[in-house]
């Protein structure tokens, strides 16, 4: 596993963006029903519509779990789109930006449904679940500050 200890911005950001891009099938990004009106990410969700694969209402994603009767509504999206990878690239500077009220939250990607990146954005905290093969390109993102935690 992978702990970034800085927050990935700039060309840093859009590197790691590229590669999660290439290597996983599906992200999600989170809008938090306890966070106030949702109406104002419906632009910005129509942008992203044409990689939607589903939205559910979940208590419990990539990197949160909510108290007891909480939900949220996290929509999940294929990594095949080059258009909504632009969107994802331009619509902010640095992963944890991704953070309601201003946009979306935890943007997270998956292979195979099993979680590849996690990020909490209000904890500032970001966990890559790579394999051997896939830690030397993460590594070797221009800016990327991160610790390799072993397996145990």
């Amino acid at each position: 596993m992978i702990l970034l200890q800085k927050n990935p911005s700039g060309k840093t950001y859009n590197d790691l963006i590229d590669l999660c891009f290439d290597i996983c099938d599906q992200f999600h990004l989170v809008l938090r029903n306890d966070m106030g009106s949702l109406k104002s990410f419906d632009k910005f969700l129509n942008k992203i519509d044409s990689a939607l694969v589903t939205m559910k209402e979940e208590s419990e994603w990539a990197s949160t779990i909510l108290d007891e009767g909480q939900t949220a509504k996290v929509y999940y999206y294929h990594t095949k789109d080059e258009n909504v990878k632009r969107i994802i690239k331009e619509t902010v500077n640095s992963l944890y930006e991704w953070e309601m009220p201003n946009h979306p939250e935890d943007l997270s990607f998956f292979i195979d449904g099993e979680v590849w990146l996690a990020t909490s954005s209000h904890e500032r905290e970001c966990y890559i679940f790579s394999k051997e093969e896939e830690i030397g390109k993460i590594m070797n993102i221009n800016g990327i500050d991160a610790i390799i935690e072993e397996d145990e």
